[in-house]
């Protein structure tokens, strides 16, 4: 088994309840004792699985996203034009205090001297942020990663600023990662490597809602452009920059929104298999250099 470089990052995109196959990917993981990684880049729910992850707490990010789909106060279409939305994401806090409590200083723990970032995107300016977590504002950060305008609340108030959903500024943040020295990059997606997006209902309908707010209108409109421009740096990465990919091969099961008892197991047992198989490559392979520095593979499973 090679010794992991200084500079290894895993990015998690988000994707909603989309993210039970992260969680599943990433109890591989943690069952493999596979922790080869740096730096670390999560992204709306990805930011919360990375955050079970990081407190190697084995089975609780599924077991969170169960007891949230389960909560009947979780969803409620009653709220959908009300201040906190239809999706309550502060209900997040709740569970990661006290139903499933997120072990903080474990995570701490395992990120020293390492890198870790949440993106977030800046209210005001409609830019991505990168915002690195302590113990004070871990969970506050995480929420902010994930409050999705027009589901949620829409806004997350951090030290004075105002955030959303990181997944509308930088949803695949490899980039970041390589400006951060990354070399070698590991990208767990909740859609199939191949998918490329044209602009949304919601991107078309936030970006006429802040046409007054021409910063925000703007991150609505081209988010589809950025999402496909990151494909395009991890198809073609620059020379001396290894990107791997852990993508489901089909649509998951369920969405980002929509979501049953039956879908969150089916798809977290689809990321647990691509997670052993992605492992077992890792540590059968030679030399993962050998396929050449600027390589792209992606690991698919049905």
């Amino acid at each position: 088994m090679h010794a992991p470089p200084p500079d290894t990052f895993l990015i998690l995109q988000g994707g909603g309840f989309r993210t039970a196959f992260t969680a599943g990917v990433l109890d591989a993981f943690i069952a493999a004792r596979h922790h080869p990684f740096t730096g670390y880049l999560g992204v709306s729910g990805g930011s919360i699985a990375l955050s079970y992850f990081l407190s190697q707490q084995y089975g609780q990010c599924y077991k969170a996203m169960r007891v949230m789909a389960a909560d009947p106060e979780f969803v409620k279409m009653s709220r959908a034009m009300s201040e906190s939305g239809y999706m309550d994401i502060d209900r997040l806090q709740r569970v990661a205090l006290k139903t499933v409590p997120f072990d903080l200083h474990r995570a701490l723990d395992h990120v020293h001297e390492k890198h870790l970032e949440f993106v977030l995107t800046d209210r005001t300016t409609g830019e991505a942020a990168y915002l690195c977590p302590s113990a004070s504002d871990w969970v506050d950060t995480v929420i902010g990663s994930s409050t999705l305008p027009g589901v949620t609340k829409g806004r997350h108030n951090l030290a004075g600023r105002e955030y959303f959903d990181g997944g509308w500024s930088d949803p695949l943040p490899a980039q970041r990662a390589i400006d951060l020295g990354a070399k070698h990059i590991v990208v767990l997606r909740t859609a199939p490597a191949a998918v490329r997006l044209k602009q949304s209902w919601p991107d078309y309908f936030g970006s006429l809602y802040f046409r007054k707010h021409p910063a925000l209108a703007q991150c609505f409109a081209n988010s589809h452009q950025v999402y496909n421009a990151s494909l395009d740096l991890m198809e073609r990465p620059p020379i001396g920059v290894e990107i791997q990919q852990i993508a489901p091969e089909h649509v998951l099961r369920s969405g980002t929104y929509s979501y049953s008892a039956a879908s969150l197991e089916l798809d977290y047992r689809h990321g647990l298999d691509a997670g052993l198989r992605f492992v077992h490559e890792q540590r059968t392979a030679d030399n993962t250099l050998a396929e050449g520095p600027s390589s792209v593979r992606a690991v698919q499973v049905m």
